[in-house]
């Protein structure tokens, strides 16, 4: 019997030791985690104090500049429809260029359409270089009041995918665009459009025209980039400038294909600042007509920078498409005679796209074509100067929206035919 307690007692006895050792052995790991964690966090707080915001990177993406798209079009009454148009996808290896890339996945083109009224005329706007479709954000509720507008960033901008940019030829190079832009098209079911394009984008609209002239009832292009070539007679200065330390310099990263947004990514935590100097100056201080508002050059910005800072795609075009200088390799000057839809040009009395070049155009189109000049208006007259930039794009299209049926109307104040 004695020994039998013994026993007993002594297995309880273990029992109860290995029960302090398990809960020993608990709160060590809790302490050790609990420990680990708190250091973490004091590391991160003098890393925070260490390096402040105005030193951090801002993380930028597709996502991104949907988000600070959003919110710039928030200012809008008009009421619109976000969405990402599947333009397809094809193999390694495909002739159609913006596949030439390692990834088979599908490609969008990210599209804003309005709501308007039953009937209207479908008005397909195309952005220009370094800029997206929000850059149309001044023009989309008057537009909107007469027209189905249509705003949308080309491939490889903006919201869109940003395929890896394989082209390696002026003719590749256009394909990617006007290609592209035929196959967003298909997928929209559209036809008989009117095609508004900026800068580059009107580049790409008129030779998007130029292949597709059937489904294009008129043509606006508004400062468009590509009328001149370098072996015009006013390009002398180029060869001068181009003698010139620094005309070697910015000729050699032109050709390196050294873009200004290389050089907001560049920049890291200094590239908003910059963007921010730029709008408020360009769309600001030194507006060619009235300034944004603070909210508005706020928003813009927050927009800008993350078109530019987002992954290199669309804007590595440039070298194929133009020679330093702007001068296009492919002028549309040698296609005026072959220009099948009737086109407005319309320039801002100070915009540095000479309008001669579409003076020039003019006497070899067999189309209608008509040069508009708008006051107060640089480059950028959508933004300087909106009230007669929407006079100008109703003149241009008062055949399709007017109810007078000779479409004869006045040209109104703050324009100039040329």
């Amino acid at each position: 019997m004695n020994l039998s307690r013994f026993a007993s007692r002594l297995r309880m006895a273990e029992e109860i030791s290995k029960k302090k050792v398990g809960s020993s052995s608990t709160a060590s790991v809790a302490d050790s985690s609990a420990a680990t964690a708190a250091a973490t966090n004091a590391a991160r707080s003098r890393w925070k104090i260490l390096w402040p915001n105005s030193l951090r990177w801002i993380p930028t993406s597709t996502d991104y500049i949907i988000a600070a798209e959003k919110r710039l079009l928030s200012i809008l009454e008009t009421p619109y429809v976000q969405e990402q148009v599947n333009i397809g996808s094809g193999p390694p290896g495909s002739k159609i260029r913006w596949f030439r890339s390692s990834s088979d996945e599908s490609r969008y083109i990210n599209t804003v359409t309005f709501d308007a009224k039953e009937g209207s005329p479908t008005l397909v706007m195309v952005h220009g270089y370094g800029a997206s479709q929000g850059f149309f954000f001044k023009n989309f509720d008057a537009l909107a009041s007469r027209f189905r507008v249509i705003a949308i960033d080309q491939l490889g901008w903006g919201g869109s995918s940003r395929p890896d940019f394989t082209c390696k030829s002026t003719e590749e190079t256009e394909a990617w665009f006007i290609d592209s832009l035929e196959e967003w098209r298909k997928a929209q079911n559209l036809s008989n459009f009117i095609l508004l394009g900026h800068s580059f984008g009107g580049y790409v609209a008129a030779k998007y025209a130029l292949k597709h002239p059937e489904h294009v009832q008129h043509l606006v292009l508004v400062g468009p980039a590509g009328f001149s070539a370098e072996a015009d007679a006013k390009s002398e200065w180029l060869t001068k400038f181009r003698a010139t330390w620094k005309g070697a310099l910015l000729n050699h990263l032109w050709e390196s294909n050294f873009t200004p947004q290389k050089l907001v990514r560049g920049l890291g935590p200094w590239g908003p600042g910059l963007v921010n100097r730029y709008t408020t100056g360009r769309f600001g201080a030194y507006s060619e007509g009235t300034g944004l508002k603070e909210e508005e050059s706020k928003l813009l910005t927050d927009y800008v920078y993350h078109t530019l800072a987002a992954k290199a795609s669309g804007e590595l075009c440039l070298k194929y498409i133009f020679s330093f200088g702007a001068f296009a390799r492919k002028p549309l000057l040698q296609s005026a005679s072959e220009w099948k839809v009737p086109t407005t040009f319309i320039y801002g009395m100070t915009d540095w796209m000479n309008y001669k070049g579409a003076m020039e155009a003019r006497k070899y189109m067999k189309v209608p074509c008509e040069i508009i000049r708008v006051r107060q208006g640089g480059h950028y007259v959508f933004i300087d100067n909106p009230n007669d930039f929407h006079s100008a794009v109703l003149y241009a299209c008062r055949k399709f929206i007017s109810q007078d049926s000779t479409h004869d109307q006045q040209l109104p104040d703050g324009l100039q035919l040329v």
